[in-house]
């Protein structure tokens, strides 16, 4: 079976501008998410090769308050050099089955206690995923109680926003997206550069 995939990525996660240069400074690394909405579960998320969509969405988060007490100030992107590892690459079909049983498992698990399943929330574009994030919770969990090699990275494409145009297949906001579930496929942060070769100034 072919599993081939790029091993490096660039990966861009929209924050606040001190965060950029605490990180490219040393100071700290980027704090993994554990919301029960979170699209991909648990870890620290990239827009992969998307700078752009990484800021558009630091500037959403400056308008709204966010659940950790977090405050985007003044927004900014801090890229990643990312490897990607034993990645659970969700555009690769023999993981799709891997989902759809992890679902099975979480409507059993639930069932026997009587808990009621997530549901996904927000719209056509379901921003608060919750049933989501619970399915890839018990994938990693079954997985790994399996003996298998726990995953490093998650990676999945995501169709967001308006149609470009009418019956169009096409969406304002597609992108694909990176969980890093193993902090250490992170191999280096660094400032992206504006279109003058400078780093960029995000205001």
């Amino acid at each position: 079976m072919d599993t081939a995939l790029a091993a490096f990525i660039l990966g861009y996660h929209g924050c606040d501008a001190q965060v950029v240069e605490d990180v490219c400074m040393g100071k700290c690394g980027l704090t993994a998410s554990h919301n029960d909405y979170d699209w991909l579960a648990d870890g620290i998320y990239f827009w992969e090769h998307n700078i752009q969509r990484a800021y558009d969405f630091a500037c959403m988060m400056a308008k709204r308050p966010h659940p950790s007490g977090q405050k985007i100030r003044h927004p900014a992107v801090v890229g990643a050099i990312i490897n990607l590892g034993n990645c659970l690459n969700l555009l690769d079909s023999q993981y799709i089955a891997v989902v759809r049983k992890a679902f099975d498992d979480l409507v059993l698990t639930l069932q026997s206690s009587g808990q009621p399943l997530p549901r996904n929330t927000g719209g056509n574009d379901r921003v608060g995923r919750k049933l989501d994030c619970a399915v890839m919770r018990t994938l990693h969990r079954t997985h790994e109680e399996a003996g298998r090699l726990p995953f490093d990275t998650v990676r999945a494409a995501f169709f967001e926003g308006e149609p470009l145009y009418e019956n169009a297949g096409f969406a304002s906001r597609n992108h694909i997206q990176v969980c890093v579930r193993n902090p250490s496929r992170i191999l280096g942060y660094f400032r992206p550069l504006g279109e003058n070769g400078l780093p960029a100034a995000y205001k």
